[in-house]
């Protein structure tokens, strides 16, 4: 229909076949049908001229029309002048096939719409009109499966509101913590600012020397008859325990282990002090043995050591094992000690006696010259 018929119609009948005209338009745009020139464009990309050919196919025809045919593609058949042909065609497909996705878009929305009208001015059947629309079959089928339809719809509105208030639960939860949290950092701060404090000022007050005259100084302190913190019973049983000379478990441990390691230490100290230095075959065989019989000791104290930390109380109070190795270094040092202190001792002996020598000569040549000279 040309143009001119068209300026003829009445406005009503314009109004009413314009988009039908457009539509038809469009429909012919997208039915594939192509001009000669674009038809030319498709052979010089070496592609189908019927337009079938999607945007991947093209791009892909023309970047390998480039590696050929480009001028700085380094191919024997390289042209700049078919290269600018094979440009100009890939920009006209181009071109093409973006008027024909949005001319197939157009025609969608309008079929779309004109369906929209089509199902809003067709009359609609009277069991759709009620139960929402949900379920199919009889009224009294389609009456169950709304009924449990709404009951499900029901059920998953209480879940939600449930999940909701849980998590707002939560929330406030989480901001309590957080604010207990921040409470209580605060608190340990302050506490341990009061006694930073503290502890400075008791430093200062000992500096000073406020505590070296305080009436109990060296003396033991006093029983107490009363404890706030204890109940009479258990205070009166920590008494008689006390006045009868006990100790805990762990303490009569600790002593014992002391002063076994200080007697193993003692007695080999007085073997290594016997033997020379250097040692001859002998007494190396000698220090070897009493230094395996240390060993053996050693681990049966190590074995009172483990069983001494299962019983103590504080975890600073724990004892580590001791070591067979740096026991013997320690002795030997020791022992290096003894032996250079008495060297230096028998030199200071040495050099008094022959002060003592020297000065007695000199008296006697002095007491011999004066007779000499009285004799005269």
């Amino acid at each position: 229909m040309s143009c001119l018929v068209l300026l003829r119609l009445h406005n009503g009948d314009l109004r009413r076949f314009l988009p039908l005209y457009c539509s038809l338009n469009l429909r012919a745009l997208s039915s594939g049908a192509i001009s000669r020139r674009l038809k030319e464009s498709y052979r010089i990309l070496q592609l189908p001229d019927d337009g079938a050919s999607d945007p991947a196919e093209v791009k892909e025809a023309y970047l390998r029309m480039a590696k050929l045919y480009h001028p700085d593609s380094g191919a024997p058949t390289a042209d700049a002048a078919l290269f600018s042909q094979i440009e100009e065609a890939y920009r006209a497909v181009l071109a093409h096939l973006a008027r024909q996705k949005s001319a197939s878009q157009y025609t969608q929305s309008m079929e779309e719409e004109e369906e929209d009208k089509i199902k809003s001015n067709a009359p609609q059947h009277r069991h759709y009109l009620s139960f929402e629309g949900i379920g199919s079959g009889t009224p009294s089928q389609r009456e169950r499966q709304y009924r449990q339809f709404r009951v499900d719809r029901a059920t998953d509105q209480v879940l939600e509101y449930r999940r909701k208030e849980m998590e707002k639960a939560a929330a406030d939860e989480g901001a309590m913590v957080t604010r207990d949290a921040r409470l209580r950092s605060k608190q340990i701060k302050i506490t341990q600012a009061v006694e930073r404090l503290v502890e400075d000022l008791i430093q200062e007050s000992m500096a000073r020397g406020d505590f070296q005259n305080l009436s109990g100084s060296g003396k033991p302190l006093n029983k107490f008859d009363y404890n706030p913190y204890m109940d009479p019973m258990t205070h009166n049983l920590n008494r008689i325990l006390i006045d009868n000379g006990y100790q805990p478990e762990w303490i009569v441990a600790q002593k014992e282990i002391r002063e076994t390691i200080a007697k193993m230490r003692e007695r080999l100290q007085e073997v290594r002090a016997r033997l020379g230095e250097p040692m001859r075959h002998s007494e190396t065989l000698q220090w070897k043995e009493h230094c395996a019989a240390f060993a053996d000791e050693l681990g049966k104290l190590n074995k009172k050591v483990d069983n001494f930390n299962l019983i103590v109380p504080l975890m600073s109070r724990q004892m580590v094992h001791y070591s067979l190795k740096r026991e013997l270094e320690k002795i030997l040092k020791t022992d290096q000690l003894l032996r250079q202190e008495k060297e230096q001792e028998k030199e200071r002996k040495q050099k008094e006696q022959m002060e003592t020598a020297r000065t007695s000569q000199n008296t006697r040549q002095g007491l011999i010259t004066w007779m000499q000279n009285l004799l005269k």
